[in-house]
């Protein structure tokens, strides 16, 4: 073979081999292009909205491609993020996601120094955060000189903790929020709502007050004052308002 020729067929090789390679690059863009998420869909969060939930979901190289999602999170779930338990991650189709986020089962939070500890039904602190999370009750009243994450907050009583995740329950279900729970040294609670303060005493009866509550919500609307829920009974209501005096 003359050199002539072998030149050719090492040009033969080197033009192959570029086409080989701009053919899979084509697929590699086509793959991308045809793949691109366009339809984000998240149900479950409350504390992240769903912009911070897809930054979570596709970050990395590609984040944004259906197949490389798939292939990332099949069969595993996102863990080790603050406030979820877990979060799982489908495929629909090549241009849709769903996430199902399950957060963590927190009954409220205490202020400490500049910090927001979150604790569950037990007290326990599940977690440490700089800034209050909306939806969830600050908890005042409580008295402790330290605390341990992952560890209950050590109050002197500590069935306290479920009757603030039966008040927070029951609130929910009424579709009522208070800005906060304060306890008295005698465990008797008072919700604040802006400048109205509801008194509603010990945990007994608990959720025929906050029935009470939610009817009186309208008229409560831009009151200042405060709501004596303490003697209430169904056979006979004993439910008060004193407005604040004006100077």
């Amino acid at each position: 073979m003359s050199d002539l020729d072998t030149a050719l067929e090492k040009k033969k090789k080197i033009v192959f081999w570029l086409a080989v390679i701009c053919l899979v690059l084509f697929a590699f863009w086509l793959v991308l292009v045809s793949c691109t998420i366009t339809e984000f869909e998240v149900s479950g969060n409350r504390h992240y909205t769903t912009a911070q939930i897809r930054r979570i979901v596709e970050n990395g190289w590609f984040g944004d491609n259906t197949i490389v999602v798939s292939l990332k999170y099949n069969n595993r779930s996102i863990k080790d993020i603050p406030f979820v338990e877990t979060m799982d991650v489908k495929v629909v189709d090549r241009h849709t996601i769903r996430v199902q986020v399950y957060e963590k089962a927190m009954a409220g939070y205490v202020q400490y120094l500049d910090h927001y500890m979150y604790f569950d039904k037990d007290g326990i602190v599940v977690e440490n955060a700089t800034v209050a999370t909306p939806g969830l009750p600050m908890v005042t009243g409580l008295t402790f000189d330290h605390f341990v994450m992952y560890e209950p907050l050590p109050v002197k009583d500590p069935g306290i903790f479920q009757t603030i995740l039966d008040v927070t329950n029951m609130l929910k279900k009424h579709n009522i929020m208070t800005d906060c729970i304060y306890f008295n040294e005698k465990t008797e609670m008072t919700l604040y709502f802006g400048k109205v303060r509801v008194e509603l005493g010990g945990s007994e009866l608990l959720e025929e007050k906050i029935q009470q509550l939610e009817a009186m919500m309208g008229y409560l609307t831009d009151k200042s004052g405060t709501l004596d829920l303490k003697n209430y009974r169904t056979d006979s209501p004993n439910t008060t308002f004193t407005e604040d005096t004006r100077n």
